[in-house]
């Protein structure tokens, strides 16, 4: 069994990073998607930073190809590959989901973190550059991208004003980031995805000077990295 889910999971990450290809890529939801045109959003990143998943598909594909060959029966590896399995499998689905209809792809996306998140944090301590790096950087990307995903949707849909939105959610993602990075706070990766995605905001937000999307997000950007720093030190001593 134990050999066949390490298979299981290097299939899972192998549709997962050929999806884009398979549906036209993605880089971010069109604005006539909703029925208030969501043409510049403030929560959603710019355009480069979703740049980041081709890193995470090619991490996601090696680790897992490492673990299927080295690592098949290894009782440090079995803990996250259930929850792994379940996020990339999902994931294999969600560009084509997101084509057709922003809520649903928000319903995916949150289905996806939630096993995401367990694998991470269940992710044991060997081999942390094929074991727990490329599951952490997808699970703080995705922390991200599901606030985002939120934002696009409540503003989108008339539930409260593009403003309020970014706002809200760019609060909600950080207190969730914080949480997670709390209960692992040695490994570097997982904050570096959030903070890319927030690097990718506060960019976005600099041509209109939004002042509340661009001070929430570089403030977020400081505390997870300072944190991160303080954590990678820590684990270093």
């Amino acid at each position: 069994m134990r050999r066949t889910l390490s298979i299981l999971v290097l299939l899972a990450a192998v549709a997962f990073a050929v999806s884009p290809m398979l549906s036209n890529g993605f880089g971010g939801y069109r604005p006539d998607q909703f029925p208030i045109p969501q043409a510049d959003p403030p929560i959603q990143p710019a355009g480069w930073a979703f740049s980041i998943w081709g890193l995470i598909f090619a991490w996601l594909v090696a680790g897992s190809a490492f673990g299927a060959w080295k690592r098949r029966e290894d009782p440090d590896w079995q803990p996250m590959r259930p929850a792994l399995l379940v996020s990339l499998a999902l994931g294999a689905f969600w560009i084509e989901t997101a084509h057709r209809t922003p809520i649903g792809a928000t319903v995916l996306i949150v289905a996806m973190l939630v096993p995401a998140l367990a694998a991470f944090l269940r992710a044991g301590r060997q081999d942390a550059v094929w074991q727990v790096r490329p599951v952490a950087l997808y699970a703080g990307w995705l922390t991200a991208a599901t606030g985002a995903s939120f934002g696009l949707v409540v503003g989108g849909f008339g539930v409260m004003s593009e403003q309020a939105a970014a706002i809200l959610c760019l609060l909600a993602v950080t207190g969730a980031a914080l949480a997670v990075q709390a209960a692992r706070p040695g490994e570097w990766a997982y904050p570096a995805g959030v903070i890319w995605a927030l690097t990718g905001i506060f960019v976005a937000n600099l041509s209109t000077a939004n002042v509340p999307v661009l001070a929430l997000s570089a403030l977020a950007v400081l505390v997870l990295g300072w944190r991160a720093a303080g954590g990678y030190r820590l684990n270093r001593a």
